[in-house]
């Protein structure tokens, strides 16, 4: 019975998330990623609004990287942490010049606050 519920337990420490999102800290986070990536026509970046569920590098008010227009995924939760945390990594030869945030809930938070993003 205790090693039934030892498994059990382990189980759903494996199924419930280490911290929730804060959206607060992601938006703090975010701003880092603002001086390029805002809403004006001139921005360094494209807008993030509406990321999540937009194919990577398909903006039209926007020159990507061939590496972005190749990419041929769609941003979501997934794609977005894995570029968050090492760019070059997840799209080779992408021209942001960021090197990715070390800290998942880092990533975490800013994946949340960006889906606010509407």
């Amino acid at each position: 019975m205790l090693r039934i519920a030892s498994s059990l337990a382990f189980a759903l420490a494996l199924a419930i998330p280490a911290h929730a999102a804060d959206m607060e800290h992601g938006k703090q986070v975010f701003q880092s990623c603002a001086a390029c990536h805002s809403d004006k026509p001139d921005a360094l970046g494209p807008s993030l609004v509406g990321v999540i569920g937009r194919k990577a590098g398909s903006r039209d008010d926007f020159r990507y990287s061939p590496a972005m227009t190749r990419a041929g995924f769609t941003w979501d939760a997934g794609s977005l942490g894995e570029y968050l945390k090492d760019p070059q990594a997840k799209v080779k030869g992408n021209r942001m010049p960021f090197s990715g945030l070390a800290d998942q809930k880092d990533v975490d938070d800013v994946i949340a606050y960006i889906g606010t993003l509407k």
